[in-house]
């Protein structure tokens, strides 16, 4: 199995009491922290224990807007490309109507230069309405998302590929625009040339899932043990349709992780997390506690390590994790790397 890291951004209020003047180097030296951790005994060696780092693509944080620091994504990007060697970097997922998906592909692409090869492209449809009408997007059915969604998908794909794109649709048009520098990376998508990974993200049956069957190398929907084995048999039914392998795709999930040695310590990093989030997000928190306290990754390291094997037999390949104290505390995040990833990671 195959682990990504989550990085705090602020956009879960996981930034609340660190100086601005701080909050990047918290970032940095988490991503840092993944760049070079080995798996085990948690020490500097070449076997890193999380493949990527990731940010999310959101403006306004949530339960609720507030005005604590939301970090964007794709300058993050940029900047952990700069300030890392090895990891690589993701978003889950960037919003496609937040950036014109030819500018989008001429972004990642810059990034992927920067990073020496390392961008991984996470895309879907987008959801949060505030977040949607306060920056004038205004908030397009769910039908018009996703198929906006599958045109920008091929854009960014023959920007990458054939250095540029021309393309009329109901939703974009590209009129020879072109892209270069190239992506370092070669061989996602087609099997050759120039591109980017694609992480295609959601669960809807009818059309999220079949655009992941046309163009995604990575999925990513329902992590619990039930949810992820319908998606995936949803996902495998629109791949025979469309004529793709299924074995092609590598499916992920993402996982809140509450971690302790033992239960009284799992019970505690409850206990924290209920305490920040009644301060931080009073009117909101019973669901946000609720969440964290139900997800599938709750309770000590073998707890989680069999959670994951389950998982992990149902064909979830790669894991992106979520510790809603990194910031603060990395007591958990190391635990996991000492005890959880060694176990799976073979």
């Amino acid at each position: 199995m195959r682990f990504g890291l989550f990085i705090p951004q602020g956009w879960r209020h996981d930034l609340v009491g660190i100086d601005p003047s701080e909050q990047w180097e918290t970032m940095r030296s988490l991503a840092r922290y993944a760049d070079t951790t080995a798996a085990g005994e948690g020490l500097p060696g070449d076997a890193p224990a999380f493949e990527s780092v990731w940010v999310y693509d959101h403006f306004h944080t949530v339960p609720e807007p507030s005005t604590e620091a939301t970090h964007e994504a794709w300058s993050l990007m940029a900047a952990f490309a700069a300030s890392t060697e090895r990891v690589r970097l993701g978003q889950m997922c960037t919003c496609m109507a937040y950036r014109n998906p030819a500018y989008l592909a001429k972004v990642a692409a810059t990034v992927d230069t920067i990073s020496g090869g390392r961008t991984e492209m996470g895309i879907g449809a987008g959801w949060y309405e505030h977040e949607w009408r306060a920056y004038g997007y205004g908030f397009p059915t769910a039908g018009d998302r996703l198929a906006a969604l599958d045109e920008g998908v091929q854009i960014m794909a023959s920007m990458w590929r054939e250095g540029s794109s021309t393309f009329h649709g109901s939703y974009y048009s590209t009129d020879g625009a072109l892209c270069y520098p190239q992506p370092l990376q070669h061989g996602a998508g087609d099997g050759v040339g120039p591109s980017i990974p694609l992480w295609i993200a959601g669960g809807g049956e009818k059309k999220t899932l079949r655009t992941a069957a046309k163009y995604a190398q990575y999925t990513n929907f329902d992590g619990s043990p039930e949810g992820f084995a319908h998606k995936s048999s949803v996902l495998e039914a629109h791949c025979t349709d469309v004529g793709r392998d299924f074995g092609e795709i590598t499916r992920s999930g993402n996982y809140n992780v509450i971690i302790g040695a033992d239960d009284a310590a799992v019970r505690d990093r409850l206990a924290w997390a209920e305490d920040h989030y009644r301060r931080v997000v009073p009117a909101k928190a019973d669901g946000e506690i609720e969440s964290l306290r139900n997800g599938p990754l709750v309770g000590t390291p073998e707890q989680i390590v069999e959670t994951l094997t389950t998982l992990q037999g149902l064909g979830m390949e790669y894991a992106i994790t979520y510790f809603p104290d990194a910031a603060y505390d990395r007591a958990s995040l190391e635990l996991f790397t000492r005890e959880v990833v060694p176990a799976l990671q073979g």
